[in-house]
C-alpha cells in the first residue's frame, strides 16, 4: 500500500519543511510514501472562501483515481490515540486500498463534494493548528504509526 499526503499550499517555513522531509526520510524504510502539494489558488477580489474550497476541492477530487481511498485531516475528524490511529492503518494495509490520499485542506477547510467522497475525517486534536503546522503533525504521527506496528522503541506507552 502507498500513503499519499495531499496538502494545499507550499510550506513557508524552513523549520517545518525540515521537520516534514525528516520525518519523510524515516518513512521511507517502513511504508511508500509521498508528499504531495497542491498549489495555492490565487486570491483576486472576487475570490472568497466558498470559492477557493470549491476549486481546491476540483483539484484534491482530480487526483483520487480508482483503488484510491480518500481520507481527510479535519477537525471535526474521529479522534485517535497514536496506538489506535496505527490500528487504523494497520486495518487499511490490510484490507486492500492500493493507495491512501490523506489531506490537509486550505485555511478554510474542504468543499462539500470532498466531504461526501472522504472515507474518514481525522481529527489530531481540539485545537487549532496553522494548515502548514498540520502537515508535520501528520507526517511525524503516520510514522509514529510504522514504528508502532513494527514495535520500535520511538513510542512509549
Amino acid at each position: 500500500m502507498k500513503i499519499t499526503l495531499l496538502v494545499v499550499g507550499k510550506t513557508d517555513a524552513s523549520y517545518l519543511r525540515d521537520g516534514m522531509n525528516e520525518y519523510i526520510k524515516r518513512l521511507k524504510h517502513y511504508i511508500n510514501f509521498e508528499m504531495e502539494v497542491i498549489p495555492d489558488i490565487k486570491k483576486g477580489k472576487n475570490t472568497n472562501p466558498e470559492l477557493q474550497k470549491n476549486k481546491e476541492g476540483e483539484i484534491i477530487l482530480s487526483k483520487l483515481a480508482p483503488g484510491k481511498e480518500l481520507h481527510l485531516f479535519d477537525e471535526k475528524g474521529k479522534m485517535f490515540s497514536s496506538v489506535e490511529f496505527s490500528g487504523f492503518l494497520e486495518k487499511k494495509m490490510i484490507s486492500g486500498p492500493k493507495e491512501l490520499v490523506m489531506v490537509v485542506g486550505g485555511p478554510y477547510g474542504f468543499s462539500d463534494e470532498v466531504y461526501k467522497r472522504a472515507s474518514s475525517k481525522i481529527s489530531l486534536s481540539r485545537l487549532t493548528f496553522s494548515h502548514q503546522m498540520v502537515r508535520l503533525l501528520c507526517v511525524e504521527q503516520i510514522y509514529r504509526a510504522m514504528t508502532i506496528l513494527k514495535g520500535e522503541p520511538y513510542h512509549h506507552e
